[in-house]
């Protein structure tokens, strides 16, 4: 079996909510869009999908879309100036860890790699 990536993708209750959300809040590029979008992070892509209709509910997990910047906490605060709700950093083992939430509460991790 060969492995390959494809995608990390989010269930979102509005789409065209959530595709404003990552252009107009992280400033990401839209690729492409029909029953989905797609945007490309630096070669890997993220798809925004709509949920499955009321009774059919996705499966749960635990995956989260993790974002590189050079600092966490510019970052953070610049994101909770536009109304976004955030975690406060983390100083970890390698590194500062935060995180905030798109408008369906799916978890976005903002990492730092210490130097």
């Amino acid at each position: 079996m060969k492995i390959q990536f494809d995608c990390v993708f989010y269930f979102v209750s509005d789409l065209d909510r959530s595709v404003r959300f990552y252009i107009d809040v992280l400033g990401l590029r839209l690729q492409s869009r029909d029953s989905v979008a797609r945007f490309d992070i630096d070669g890997v892509l993220l798809e925004l999908v709509p949920s499955p209709p009321a009774g059919k509910s996705p499966q749960s997990g635990n995956a989260r879309l993790c974002l590189l910047v050079e600092n966490v906490e510019e970052a953070l605060e610049e994101l909770h100036g536009k109304g976004v709700a955030i975690t406060p950093a983390q100083k970890k083992s390698k590194g500062v860890l935060g995180s905030f939430f798109d408008p369906d509460g799916n978890e976005i991790c903002l990492w730092r790699y210490d130097r």
